[in-house]
């Protein structure tokens, strides 16, 4: 699914226009950039929360070499699905 697909189902389930809803796709992905580069959750009843976990400094190896390798700790997002994601999904295998 692009974005263009998602804001066109948005737009379907809506009522609202293509473009309306192309907007409010961008809007909300702004802002739930925006709180979590201020390090807060974002929760979306419903569907799950996204958060920032930060990953320590490690040391890994190169598969084809064994070479150790240093990894820097950094920050990754994180995406943990509600319930009633979870239980859709269950029921939709």
């Amino acid at each position: 699914m692009t974005k263009k697909d998602f804001a066109d189902k948005m737009s379907e389930l809506s009522g609202l226009t293509k473009t309306d809803s192309m907007k409010a796709y961008d809007a909300f992905i702004s802002a739930a950039q925006d709180y979590l580069m201020k390090g807060e959750k974002v929760t979306l009843m419903g569907f799950g929360t996204l958060s920032i976990q930060e990953k320590p400094a490690r040391t890994a190896r190169n598969p084809r070499t064994g070479e150790a390798i240093a990894v820097e700790a950094k920050k990754v997002v994180k995406f943990k699905a509600g319930k009633e994601l979870s239980e859709k999904v269950a029921v939709n295998k």
